[in-house]
């Protein structure tokens, strides 16, 4: 059996002290952008009541030009990358059904950049993907028709 030395209780020597007060820090004050821009991305004239802006009021999106000439950039788009590129702000259940010829489908946008690409669908100058998993007339993706040359 091995040898266990006794425990001897601890006195203390010294009182302890109490704990100086806590005292809050100061509020972060926002400093200058470091991005070289005025407001950093932000709007200058943000609602104070904690009111969104209605959809007309945004600062963001696109126009149609500009939504033709990114798609046409490209092979291929995805629904999120357009809402990433040009900043679409909306609820995660922003859906804008576009009519077609066949039917209808869904787009992932809100109802003013759903409408624009609606246009880019129904001309022909864009093609689409639809979701596969669940099976439903969302788009997932876009790609740009580009017309076949004829003799």
């Amino acid at each position: 059996m091995a040898w266990v030395a006794p425990i001897a209780p601890i006195a203390p020597t010294d009182p302890i002290a109490p704990a100086a007060p806590i005292v809050p820090a100061a509020p972060i004050v926002p400093t200058a952008p470091t991005n070289g821009h005025a407001t950093n991305g932000e709007l200058s004239a943000r609602p104070t009541n904690g009111a969104q802006l209605g959809r007309d009021e945004r600062p963001n999106g696109c126009t149609a030009p500009q939504l033709r000439r990114f798609i046409k950039s490209r092979p291929y788009v995805p629904m999120h990358e357009l809402r990433r590129r040009f900043a679409i702000d909306g609820n995660d259940d922003d859906v804008t059904q576009v009519r077609l010829e066949g039917g209808h489908i869904y787009v992932g946008l809100p109802q003013r950049e759903g409408s624009l690409l609606g246009e880019l669908l129904r001309g022909g100058e864009i093609g689409y993907e639809l979701s596969f998993d669940p099976r439903a007339p969302i788009v997932v993706g876009v790609y740009p028709m580009r017309p076949v040359p004829r003799p």
